[in-house]
């Protein structure tokens, strides 16, 4: 299945400015989704189960893949990037689909974009919080996600007597988009990082990468049942499918939405298991060229 679907470059140029169509009056434009790889597609596939009326404009940075081992100022100006091709699309709501740049960039791209953004960490951590019994709460990661300590700050946000246990596991995204799913590299590179955190006595372990669930088999098996994994796909869908309503910019339920793909380079394995573990028919593919410097 490594030739799933066609690459069609496209090139645009940007709409109204800055900040694209600011305001998103219109019901009918695109929710915008990003993330550095294929990671991103598992909030995707939720917002289309909770939203299918919605159309989705997702971009993956497979250019740049991953975004956990850069700089806070390298993640923030990639996800400044990524968005001025979103709003090239006039998208009414951008979904940070990241956890690294959800950590490290939120607040500027709320800043700056003019239009609603969301997004992963807090949903996750309010599922979390919500799952947790014993009052001790894993979370996994990127380097850059976990040395920012956002889970930490939005779980305590939430339970400040919730005991947090950390761990960064930076070679977990090369192995997905490899598509390295069901490999004895992935899982013996899943029990070298999570062994600390089971020995800990968690209860919940957060997947605190949106390239994580799709490893949630593998994970579950050296985990066990008793440890509840959360990811934050789900909460993040439904965050946007209230946020929509709160607005007035949900799409009309009669219609039925599409899900358009783009990446900033080619990747056989994007595709593949894309198609393969989450059940997306992607379709073709648009290629895409990051401007540097976008939105200033």
């Amino acid at each position: 299945m490594e030739n799933v679907a066609t690459i069609v470059s496209k090139s645009k140029r940007p709409r109204g400015g800055q900040s694209g169509r600011v305001g998103g009056g219109e019901r009918r434009a695109p929710i915008g989704v990003f993330d550095s790889g294929i990671g991103g597609l598992t909030v995707a596939a939720a917002l289309r189960g909770v939203l299918p009326a919605e159309d989705i404009f997702y971009i993956g940075d497979t250019a740049r893949v991953p975004y956990g081992g850069k700089s806070a100022a390298t993640i923030q100006r990639y996800s400044r990037e990524i968005s001025a091709l979103l709003l090239e699309e006039s998208a009414k709501v951008i979904v940070v689909a990241c956890n690294s740049a959800s950590a490290l960039a939120l607040p500027k791209l709320r800043g700056e974009l003019g239009v609603p953004v969301v997004g992963v960490i807090e949903p996750g951590a309010l599922a979390a919080v919500k799952a947790t019994r014993s009052g001790k709460i894993g979370v996994i990661g990127t380097r850059a996600t976990i040395f920012s300590q956002a889970y930490e700050r939005a779980i305590h946000a939430l339970s400040p007597e919730v005991e947090v246990v950390s761990e960064a596991c930076p070679l977990l995204v090369p192995l997905i988009e490899e598509g390295w799913l069901k490999d004895p590299v992935s899982d013996a590179v899943i029990a070298r990082y999570l062994e600390r955190l089971v020995r800990a006595k968690i209860d919940t372990l957060v997947l605190g990468c949106t390239h994580y669930p799709l490893l949630r088999r593998a994970i579950k098996r050296f985990v066990g049942r008793a440890i509840t994994l959360v990811d934050s796909a789900d909460n993040c869908a439904e965050a946007v499918r209230e946020l929509l309503g709160e607005r007035g910019l949900a799409a009309p339920k009669s219609r039925r939405g599409r899900l358009q793909v783009a990446m900033t380079d080619a990747t056989g394995a994007f595709l593949r298991v894309a198609e393969e573990a989450l059940g997306l028919q992607v379709g073709d593919v648009q290629l895409r060229t990051v401007q540097t410097g976008a939105l200033g």
